[in-house]
């Protein structure tokens, strides 16, 4: 695959969801948005709290407007907090910079998109989240 679309992200929450069985993570919920920032697909896995889908679709909607994962937008906010800040308030809060918000890309190195996981450890949501981009055939893009 090299697009994402409905289908391709059908294959991501699945992979992950599988990841996650494998992990025996807590509950999570997987969001996956086109590079516009636009919502394909939202799951949650049975127990999943009910913030968890603004939390995933936050970390991904972060990811894709600034063109970096949700972790290197985490670093930023430990090193230029001021910006950080700015930057969310300009988002209307939108912007959940921890680990869990990946960008995806295609074999061409273009963002087509990015995935948003949230439900345990943050790293662990990133992990769960790179494995089901790969799982698709598109790159994940996690630094």
């Amino acid at each position: 695959m090299g697009k994402l679309d409905l289908e391709s992200s059908i294959t991501i929450t699945r992979a992950a969801f599988g990841k996650s069985l494998e992990l025996n993570t807590a509950p999570l919920t997987v969001a996956i948005l086109d590079a516009s920032g636009t919502l394909i697909s939202l799951q949650r896995q049975d127990g999943a709290s009910m913030i968890r889908p603004d939390v995933a679709i936050g970390k991904a909607w972060g990811a894709v407007a600034v063109g970096k994962s949700s972790r290197a937008l985490g670093e930023d906010a430990q090193n230029r907090p001021a910006f950080i800040s700015a930057l969310n308030t300009l988002a209307q809060g939108k912007i959940v910079p921890v680990p869990g918000g990946v960008l995806i890309r295609n074999s061409d190195n273009e963002i087509v998109g990015a995935v948003g996981i949230s439900g345990d450890l943050s790293d662990i949501d990133e992990q769960c989240a790179v494995f089901g981009i790969e799982a698709a055939g598109l790159v994940a893009d996690a630094g």
